[in-house]
């Protein structure tokens, strides 16, 4: 009886062994103290000013929770270049090579349903950020996020900068009619932020009683140079008649006040107000000259830092929303605007 008892425990004893080393070589990691965390990046294109911060953002923080959690965690940033094509063939490589969290700026939002359908096979968690997705595609999975920011906030306060510059210049309305007349410079057709921060703009002047008459507006497809390109024309159709500029970013308002520095504008008295949004670093510079009227601050170092924050603890196989405060509907992190004038610049330059 005593040696049929000892055969049965070693028995069991390498059962439970194999079974053991059965599930650590099948299973994937969530890394930990001693592991490696590999996070994919895809952004929709480097050379988008914003992004790049918010690139960089992602890349510090990660470098701080390593040092925090004792953790690795190697980040590949590739770069979209404008192509949805492009962008799905590297979240393609990021799925066969088994990463343990993708964040996606999507190149075209409407396209987050294949890359949902993708990651929720490979059971790869999704944080998508600046892009939304449509709320039928996030509603998928519940290992889907989005962080970024409410773009009807911007817009609002892009407005409210202006009336106040409004109502507190007697030169303001140039010709003396009453009615703000303006040109738009306009993002990327489709983006849910040149929707909405065109629209709520206007709304606030509405809304603080001030009548307005769009000149002109364009696509500048958040780009510096087209943004320079539209407005050299708009002046050379209306001139002094243009009595505001707004831009959905502040790469076209920049090139918007290149055209107008050309113009003469900018020296003696010689003035129209631009404002922008995002309050990068050459925004902040544009203000301290006084040539830039304001920017809104979209706060790419809050959403690099929630991005990469979110995409541990799903690579772990934690709840973000129990480390990552003011996660809302359980899958989105709003991080809020802020407007920026040349009275308060200060406190947003680095």
């Amino acid at each position: 009886m005593k040696k049929f008892i000892c055969i049965f425990l070693l028995v069991t004893l390498l059962a439970v062994l194999f079974t053991g080393c059965g599930e650590s070589s099948g299973s994937k990691s969530t890394g930990g103290k001693n592991g490696e965390i590999k996070v994919g990046v895809a952004l929709y294109k480097f050379d988008d000013t914003f992004i790049s911060t918010v690139r960089e953002a992602i890349e510090k923080e990660a470098k701080k929770i390593e040092d925090e959690e004792g953790v690795k965690i190697s980040i590949n940033a590739v770069d979209g270049q404008g192509q949805q094509a492009t962008q799905n063939d590297q979240i393609d490589t990021f799925i066969t090579q088994k990463y343990d969290v993708i964040c996606v700026n999507m190149v075209d939002r409407t396209a987050a349903s294949v890359v949902i359908d993708k990651a929720k096979k490979a059971n790869i968690p999704v944080v998508f950020f600046n892009r939304e997705p449509v709320e039928e595609d996030m509603k998928k999975w519940d290992k889907i996020y989005y962080v970024g920011a409410k773009a009807e906030e911007s817009g609002t306060m892009q407005g409210n900068i202006i009336a106040d510059y409004w109502k507190d210049n007697a030169d303001a309305d140039k010709n003396k009619d009453g009615v703000l007349q303006y040109v738009m410079l306009e993002g990327e057709p489709g983006h849910q932020d040149a929707i909405l921060r065109t629209e709520y703009s206007i709304k606030a002047l509405e809304d603080a009683g001030i009548k307005t008459e769009k000149l002109a507006s364009d696509t500048g497809n958040w780009q510096r140079a087209q943004g320079q390109e539209k407005m050299a024309a708009w002046l050379s159709a209306y001139g002094d008649k243009i009595e505001v500029v707004f831009a959905n970013n502040d790469d076209m308002a920049l090139g918007a006040i290149e055209a107008l520095k050309a113009a003469g504008y900018f020296q003696d008295d010689k003035f129209i107000p631009v404002v922008g949004v995002d309050a990068t670093a050459p925004a902040l510079d544009s203000l301290a000259e006084f040539k830039m009227f304001g920017t809104v601050l979209n706060d790419a170092e809050g959403q690099g830092q929630a991005i990469i924050r979110i995409a541990y603890y799903l690579a772990k196989g934690e709840d973000p929303s129990k480390s990552v405060d003011d996660i809302t509907d359980g899958q989105y992190k709003w991080v809020p605007y802020q407007p920026v004038t040349k009275e308060n610049m200060n406190k947003f330059k680095k």
